[in-house]
């Protein structure tokens, strides 16, 4: 996708927060696939990249993980990644799953919508 091209340019003003749920969940595909380079590859863009902070789980993450869970239904590491970027106060939270855009304690953005 050439616009995510842009965002992610170490050039940009853009700066990204995510957490170790990203990494577990980008590396599945090309590790089922028996790609190991590229698996490398994502793990080196997610971990080596300037503008890409990975945030452990910490308590207060854990807390409004639980909170977010009880009170919107979503699955674990969803509720996990609401819950990292509110503790992080992100201005905008950017996904490519429709179903988030139910939680409202942050400004969600799509990928289709950019």
């Amino acid at each position: 996708m050439p616009v995510l091209n842009d965002l992610f340019l170490p050039l940009n003003d853009c700066h990204f927060i995510t957490t170790v749920i990203t990494l577990s969940e980008v590396l599945v595909m090309p590790l089922r696939e028996r790609k190991p380079q590229l698996a490398k590859k994502y793990k080196d863009i997610l971990t080596m990249s300037e503008n890409i902070d990975i945030l452990d789980i910490n308590i207060e993450i854990a807390k409004e993980t639980a909170q977010i869970r009880a009170d919107y239904t979503l699955k674990t590491p969803d509720a996990i990644q609401l819950a990292a970027a509110k503790y992080s106060s992100v201005d905008y939270f950017l996904t490519n799953d429709h179903r988030l855009k139910i939680f409202k304690g942050l400004n969600i953005i799509l990928l289709s919508d950019l």
